[in-house]
């Protein structure tokens, strides 16, 4: 089973630091929400110094 980084938008401040810390994982997207892109494994470095580093907490892990 996989760990996948889900977002609580309605908590989401749109602060963009996961975006930042780990572009290759999150993106604003046309919606101009946050989203997490499709990647085959989320358990890098970046990835989760981006959940850490969310000043609202709203990065959550959900198992695939």
């Amino acid at each position: 089973m996989m760990k996948r980084p889900v977002i609580d938008l309605g908590s989401c401040i749109l602060c963009e630091i996961c975006v930042e810390v780990a572009p290759h994982a999150f993106e604003i997207g046309d919606s101009g929400f946050v989203q997490v892109r499709p990647l085959d494994d989320y358990q890098d470095e970046n990835i989760l110094e981006a959940v850490k580093n969310c000043p609202k907490d709203c990065i959550s892990w959900e198992e695939d």
